[in-house]
């Protein structure tokens, strides 16, 4: 799936006038392009900021989120985020609310793999990310949601790619999907980032930096986050290490967390765009993982 076209014109121009419409204490700063998602246009300020103007309709309701949510619980987290240090509002014929940000140093993690030491701090950063939620908090209507419900979006993925890949998608594979369909919920909801794949994971030199695109931030299951474990550390003792970092799971969450890896490693295969093969990759090694446990 190729990423969305862009929705309205972004440019370096664009960015330079609405930050010295806006913040012209920041005007004087080098503006450089950094990278462009899915839904936001990202501009390198300087050397210790960056600006994201959203692409896309849908990438202005996130950023939304962000500004509201992050800036709560970021404080008490051990890894670095993109929490708003400035917001922007609409302008220039630009029609969404933006953000200046901290920049976070080094690349994604699905390109530059994870250290083995690391699992232990992932366990760490998601214990903390696990708290109670506010009863105002985002609902998402993908991340929020029982595994069951996100298996009508889920099954038909993963039935495609086991036709394809039957050494991935095994029949021991099969049956603990059906399994965790059923795993009782033992948990109560909570802070969910609710998109923790390698491309939203920052690293450098094998070292954890920071963990970005928090737009589906959620009050959820926390399993839904847990899948991380398997998506993102490179081997057992790691992922073995990350759960005893995070604390008591118990059998039923940790199979609704495998359950969503399964699911999540299905959706970056069947999706994955043509001209991106690490895309695809993180599927590969997250069923890979699986197998190999815990």
């Amino acid at each position: 799936m190729a990423p969305p076209k862009r929705e309205h014109p972004i440019d370096a121009r664009l960015a330079a006038q609405l930050i010295a419409d806006q913040h012209p204490d920041l005007a004087h700063l080098p503006l450089r392009p950094a990278a462009e998602g899915w839904d936001n246009a990202m501009y390198r300020l300087g050397e210790d900021l960056a600006v994201r103007l959203p692409r896309r309709a849908l990438g202005a309701e996130l950023i939304g989120i962000e500004q509201r949510w992050l800036p709560l619980i970021a404080p008490a987290l051990p890894l670095a985020t993109p929490a708003p240090v400035r917001t922007g509002q609409p302008g220039r014929g630009y029609p969404w609310r933006w953000s200046i940000v901290r920049w976070i140093p080094g690349a994604t993690a699905d390109r530059t793999p994870l250290a083995a030491s690391e699992g232990a701090r992932w366990g760490a950063f998601l214990k903390a990310l696990h708290r109670p939620a506010p009863t105002e908090a985002p609902f998402n209507p993908y991340r929020s949601v029982p595994l069951a419900k996100r298996a009508e979006i889920s099954g038909p993925q993963l039935a495609r790619v086991a036709a394809a890949r039957p050494d991935l998608v095994t029949p021991a594979i099969l049956t603990e999907w059906r399994a965790a369909l059923v795993a009782e919920v033992d948990r109560p909801a909570g802070w969910i980032h609710g998109d923790l794949h390698g491309r939203n994971v920052l690293a450098q030199d094998g070292r954890l930096t920071g963990v970005i695109d928090w737009g589906d931030m959620a009050s959820g299951d926390p399993a839904m986050d847990l899948y991380s474990v398997w998506i993102l550390l490179p081997d057992r003792a790691s992922r073995e290490a990350a759960l005893a970092a995070y604390g008591s799971v118990s059998s039923a969450t940790r199979a609704r967390a495998r359950g969503w890896a399964i699911a999540m490693a299905a959706t970056l295969i069947d999706h994955a765009p043509p001209d991106d093969p690490d895309f695809a990759a993180m599927g590969e090694r997250t069923f890979r993982a699986l197998v190999e446990g815990p």
